[in-house]
């Protein structure tokens, strides 16, 4: 993918330890986390992509795996980096990815962010509602146990499930 004059981006799926480091180091840079050893993120029942910038990661997002629902988290790119479309070209793939599972929905947590997921089609919903949805993401698990869940916005998108002909 080429966006502006030149810049080269790249979307891969995240799969080694070494991934798991750059989606630390990406959540810490933008504020996401201001603690590394909070940092939850995980590949068991979860999915994380990494957007390289010419060469360089700039970007992430991953989805926390539920029965029939996932969790978008750790939605991020760089300050450098934004404003280019690296963050829909993210969030198109962690939604492609949802709808190939046969998820019904995808959910997330997001204070700030509103604007932007309104655009791909979410609307707000109580905290209580994406935790009940996905009670045992790593996510909701950690919002609970640290108690910032309740302070926290919730977001939600229907999905629908690709229909494919008969036969196919």
């Amino acid at each position: 993918m080429t966006l502006d004059q030149g810049t080269h981006v790249k979307l891969r799926q995240a799969t080694t330890a070494t991934d798991l480091d750059t989606l630390r180091d990406l959540i810490l840079a933008v504020g996401l986390s201001h603690e590394r050893g909070a940092i939850t993120a995980t590949f068991e029942g979860s999915t994380y992509w990494i957007a390289d910038l010419d060469g360089r990661p700039a970007g992430c997002i991953g989805l926390e795996h539920g029965e029939g629902a996932s969790l978008i988290r750790s939605a991020t790119v760089l300050p450098h980096a934004r404003r280019q479309g690296l963050g829909r070209a993210l969030a198109t793939s962690a939604l492609t990815q949802a709808t190939l599972r046969g998820d019904r929905a995808v959910y997330l947590f997001s204070s700030d962010a509103g604007p932007f997921w309104e655009q791909f089609g979410f609307t707000r919903v109580p905290p209580e509602t994406v935790a009940a949805a996905l009670p045992d993401t790593p996510q909701v698990i950690s919002g609970e146990g640290r108690g910032w869940l309740k302070d926290e916005v919730g977001w939600m998108r229907t999905l629908g499930v690709p229909s494919w002909p008969e036969g196919a």
